[in-house]
């Protein structure tokens, strides 16, 4: 099932408001459907996410922003790479509006959330990043949550959901079923799918690890530009979150993340048997929608190559009007309405 959103607007929030990763499809991902409408949306950038809280959760201390009722279904957003908590600056305060009880947290490597020991390995393989957020919701004694994510948060957002579907009360994921294996991170793509990836195979070498960490914000800037090319944001937005990139683990748990989906990089025992059934491919029961933007320059599968993938109550929604990767900052109102709309499926 598939709607179609109309962007920018504000007034619809009462409206009906294979398994593998993008990174390592076996064809050519979709690159941005053509569109002359820009993204015209204003940012907001004296806002913020605060204040913010700390809380020990499995291997970190996690920095979190909260709103809403704290009786309130709890609602998990999370961020992607190279973004941070305020892809939610507007999702969250629509949420919590509405009664939920929001978490957005600073995934590892990002703002303050820190390593609680200097011997614990700055892994970012994808089943890692989903056990930090199983942690926390332990740790905020939340026991059922409604996830929902866009870049690596939507692929930590479907690991949960495929994982621990009894933790997850429903799924919002942008650019749908993104889980992937090692496995699949080995097979070639066509040239015009690899043209995409060439930051992962600069963060291959050396040299990309040392020219992210001299270079972080430019090169954010840059993915930021080419991922949403419609998007006019401006240099405040864009500072608001690269504060998140000067954690002191950011530039190890980044590199690593792109070497382990090549298979140029080791992960962790501990998290053999999640990736082991991870590389399956699993099917996803919970109720889900997928989002997608109408100028997502960012690698992407088509979503008639993931519809499959959701065994339970399904809808995907295309989202128009230059709406790009960064689809929760840059619609925000269609993501809290697919939040809203989704235990209703």
């Amino acid at each position: 099932m598939s709607d179609t959103f109309l962007l920018p607007r504000r007034s619809f929030l009462g409206a009906a408001a294979i398994g593998v990763a993008a990174s390592q499809l076996a064809a050519s991902p979709a690159f941005a459907q053509s569109t002359d409408a820009p993204n015209t949306r204003r940012a907001s950038p004296q806002k913020r996410l605060e204040p913010l809280k700390n809380i020990d959760a499995g291997v970190l201390n996690v920095e979190y922003f909260e709103a809403g009722p704290a009786h309130g279904a709890p609602v998990i957003l999370l961020h992607g790479w190279p973004y941070d908590i305020h892809t939610y600056v507007d999702v969250a305060p629509l949420l919590a509006a509405a009664g939920y009880r929001v978490i957005v947290p600073h995934l590892r490597g990002y703002g303050k959330t820190r390593f609680l020991s200097d011997t614990t390995p700055r892994n970012g393989q994808q089943s890692a990043v989903a056990v930090d957020i199983i942690a926390l919701m332990d740790a905020l004694k939340i026991e059922k949550a409604t996830v929902a994510g866009c870049d690596w948060g939507a692929r930590t957002a479907c690991i949960m959901a495929a994982l621990w579907p009894a933790r997850v009360n429903a799924l919002v994921s942008v650019s749908g079923y993104l889980i992937g294996s090692q496995r699949a991170g080995k097979l070639p793509l066509s040239p015009e799918a690899e043209l995409q990836w060439w930051y992962q195979y600069y963060f291959a070498t050396e040299r990309g690890r040392l020219g992210y960490e001299k270079n972080r914000n430019e090169f954010a800037k840059l993915i930021w530009q080419i991922a949403s090319p419609k998007w006019s944001f401006d240099a405040a937005t864009f500072e608001r979150s690269a504060r998140a990139f000067d954690n002191p683990d950011h530039v190890s748990i980044v590199v690593h993340n792109y070497r382990w989906r090549l298979g140029l990089a080791e992960g962790e025992s501990k998290y053999g048997d999640f990736e082991a059934r991870l590389a399956q491919g699993p099917a996803i029961g919970v109720p889900t929608i997928t989002l997608e933007g109408d100028a997502n320059g960012a690698p992407h599968p088509e979503p008639s190559a993931y519809a499959k993938k959701f065994s339970g109550p399904y809808q995907h929604r295309n989202i128009t009007g230059g709406i790009g990767h960064n689809l929760p900052q840059e619609a925000p109102e269609a993501f809290a309405a697919a939040v809203m709309d989704v235990a209703r499926l």
